[in-house]
């Protein structure tokens, strides 16, 4: 028998374990995923295990739509890389010919993932992307329409959490949804265990005008890996 889908929200949908996005650029993969029809519609596979926005999205113990962008809304990502997440954001997010209306902007500090991000917004519409410092709102806010519904931070620095408190303060917009995905290892200069980086980063967000709404194990698809998905009230 087929698997059940499940609607997440408008161009979401999971099938067992996996995910799908309704696919703005039709018969175009983006990191090789699987493609496939119902109807008119083309659907591209949303591998949790190479996506932490997606694996947060299965472990969640909320609605997933309350951590999703929706259509139309203005997003940031902080750490975009050569864009496979991204790619995924901007099918909910804009849709084919950005018929949504929507806006995101990737952030990314290295040239050549920057070239991929390049590359790939000349096939989407909405798709703004930026080569600089993600740590840095000046050089960010240039390239911002307005205030972000909804952020995500994916930076292998120190000092992660403080970095998100910074940015979600210049560019989170009230009611907005703001994610810190934080690995462990880029906080190895901080005392303790995983456990223990984990529950400074914590503390971190809960002193902050950021409200948490949940913390969100990756483990088992991405290790050493936790999801901080939260809100500005």
């Amino acid at each position: 028998m087929p698997r059940k889908a499940t609607p997440m929200g408008w161009g979401v949908k999971r099938e067992g374990r996996g995910l799908w996005t309704r696919n703005a650029v039709k018969g175009v993969s983006v990191r090789g995923e699987r493609r496939k029809r119902d109807g008119r519609i083309e659907w591209r596979r949303w591998d949790p295990s190479k996506s932490k926005v997606a694996a947060a999205l299965l472990r969640t113990k909320r609605e997933p739509s309350e951590i999703l962008p929706v259509p139309g809304s203005t997003c940031l990502y902080l750490g975009a890389s050569s864009g496979g997440t991204v790619s995924h954001i901007h099918d909910v997010v804009c849709g084919a010919d950005n018929h949504h209306g929507g806006q995101v902007v990737a952030v990314e500090i290295s040239p050549r993932m920057t070239r991929d991000l390049v590359s790939l917004s000349q096939k989407r519409k909405g798709l703004v992307p930026v080569l600089g410092d993600a740590r840095s709102p000046p050089e960010v806010a240039p390239f911002m329409r307005s205030k972000a519904q909804w952020m995500h931070q994916d930076l292998s620095i120190a000092d992660q959490a403080v970095t998100f408190v910074r940015m979600t303060s210049a560019f989170l917009d009230k009611g907005g949804i703001a994610i810190l995905s934080l690995k462990a290892a880029s906080e190895r200069y901080s005392d303790g265990d995983d456990n223990s980086r984990f529950a400074k980063a914590e503390r971190i967000l809960n002193d902050s005008r950021l409200v948490l709404m949940e913390r969100i194990d990756l483990s088992g698809l991405e290790e050493q890996h936790v999801a901080f998905c939260c809100t500005l009230p």
